[in-house]
């Protein structure tokens, strides 16, 4: 079931959030939703229920035995040897199999295992709170239907976002709902919606289209439509499933951390990592990029661990190549300008700031200046990063790319016919709303007298868009649920 269906929208989430509104206590509240979250999980993956439960009975159990004891060191190993194991198990062992079939020249018979939905979500909160526990950070839950409604809460179980348990802890026991709380969060879950439904599935379907054709096909402007497609697909499929995670959060009386925060309109490759995906790429520093060192062992020491964590970061993502590339691709882009902020600090350091020169509007003007042309820089190394993550192979996204830069030909019939033919004016204005929408335009006007009223109105035009689309059954999948 995803939240982007009518059965969600109009039977599932009001069913629930009135039943939990009626029960008098929080732990009737808990039960209510607790039960919804295993039937909204089993909805779609009905044998893999047990192992969601397992896991939560396990890391519960660990978290347990962890807290207070003289060998807490111990259990929190076998946490992360017990969950990075079921990953490694359900979403990699195929890979690994095919990977040392190609490097030994082996037979070995390749397991097809299916990827049950939401595991590298819900794995990574489980092992987040055993190590918390295991640090202090919070109390151990000696509750453990609370603890599961932690791990397998509807919202952010399939895709997100990563939820640290202190974050809600005080939430699960004690929260209160209120009328602007709610109207809130409704609010968000459907600006998301509208996030998901108008604009990244009618980008979807450029992407999908282009990088489905053949490479004869695809000349320089299709490959840029078909690597800016995707960017605008996958940011606002992602960052609209999160906008009705942190939605539907606020209703039931819960706050989930932001997990974007305008990644597109960043300067760098750094500044990009602390807005985009924000929840994997705080779990990634607090639990694998602090423990290797951070930096606190040198700059080189410093360069390799956030390379580390970013080859991590790529396979997390799914068992290819591609991801692979992927996250290596951002560690080297994060390295080169770890290396080149260096070196301008030690130059400031020594040389001093020198004499001026020019009038203060053209120093002004040379920051503005400087300023675009990083932030292109940015978005084109991004988009580039993402042809490989939605690439099958690495052969597909190299030759993309090579064709977004070099692919000058003058296109055959059928090749120019295949771009106009995606062109539709419902998708130009989908790509038109998206470009305006990833920048931070509300900024601008959220305090306005007029703003409340407004977004109360474009709400409801946006939720009558959105349910006439779905009601038409028409594409409508979840990149991240791939995941």
């Amino acid at each position: 079931m995803v939240f982007s269906s009518l059965v969600f929208i109009c039977i599932f989430l009001p069913a629930v959030w009135l039943a939990q509104l009626i029960l008098p206590s929080v732990r009737w509240k808990n039960a209510i939703l607790l039960a919804a979250s295993i039937l909204f999980y089993a909805y779609g993956e009905p044998v893999y229920v047990i192992l969601l439960l397992a896991s939560g009975l396990m890391n519960w159990i660990l978290a347990l035995l962890t807290a207070g004891s003289p060998k807490s060191r111990f259990f929190l190993i076998c946490a992360v040897i017990m969950n990075l194991g079921l990953l490694v198990l359900f979403k990699y062992a195929g890979f690994l199999v095919q990977l040392v079939n190609a490097l030994l020249h082996l037979r070995l018979p390749v397991p097809a295992i299916p990827l049950p939905i939401g595991i590298s979500f819900y794995t990574f909160q489980a092992l987040s709170y055993v190590i918390d526990v295991y640090r202090g950070s919070c109390k151990v839950q000696k509750n453990f239907f609370d603890l599961m409604l932690y791990i397998s809460f509807f919202p952010q179980l399939i895709a997100g976002p990563i939820v640290k348990y202190r974050d809600i802890e005080s939430e699960i026991l004690s929260r209160r709902i209120t009328g602007e709380e709610t109207a809130a969060g409704i609010r968000r879950l459907i600006c998301g919606l509208a996030k998901k439904v108008l604009i990244a599935n009618s980008c979807g379907l450029i992407a999908d289209t282009l990088f489905g054709a053949s490479a004869a096909q695809i000349y320089m402007p299709s490959a840029w439509l078909a690597a800016f497609a995707y960017l605008m697909q996958i940011y606002f499929d992602f960052s609209g499933y999160s906008d009705m995670a942190i939605g539907m959060g606020r209703m039931f009386g819960f706050h989930f951390r932001e997990n974007f925060q305008y990644p597109y309109a960043a300067g760098s490759i750094t500044e990009f990592w602390h807005r985009w995906h924000i929840s994997l790429s705080t779990w990634l520093r607090e639990y694998l990029y602090i423990p290797l060192g951070g930096n606190r062992k040198g700059r080189l020491r410093t360069i390799l661990n956030k390379f580390a964590v970013f080859l991590t970061c790529g396979i997390w993502h799914g068992a290819n190549l591609t991801f692979l590339f992927w996250g290596f691709y951002h560690g080297m882009l994060l390295m080169a300008e770890s290396m080149v902020s260096g070196r301008h600090a030690l130059a400031a350091q020594s040389g001093g700031t020198g004499s001026r020169s020019g009038s203060d509007s053209g120093s002004g003007l040379r920051v503005v200046l400087k300023k675009e042309l990083l932030h292109l820089y940015t978005i084109i190394a991004v988009m580039v990063g993402f042809v490989f993550f939605r690439a099958d192979t690495l052969q597909q996204g190299f030759g993309m790319a090579a064709k977004m830069f070099t692919a000058f030909r003058q296109p055959d019939a059928a090749a120019g016919a295949l771009l106009w033919s995606v062109l539709t004016p419902s998708r130009i204005m989908a790509l038109l709303a998206g470009t305006a929408a990833c920048l931070p335009v509300r900024r601008l006007v959220s305090g306005k007298r007029w703003y409340p009223a407004a977004t109360s109105v474009a709400s409801l035009a946006a939720l009558a868009a959105c349910m006439l689309n779905l009601a038409q059954g028409t594409y409508n999948p979840f990149i991240y649920f791939r995941f």
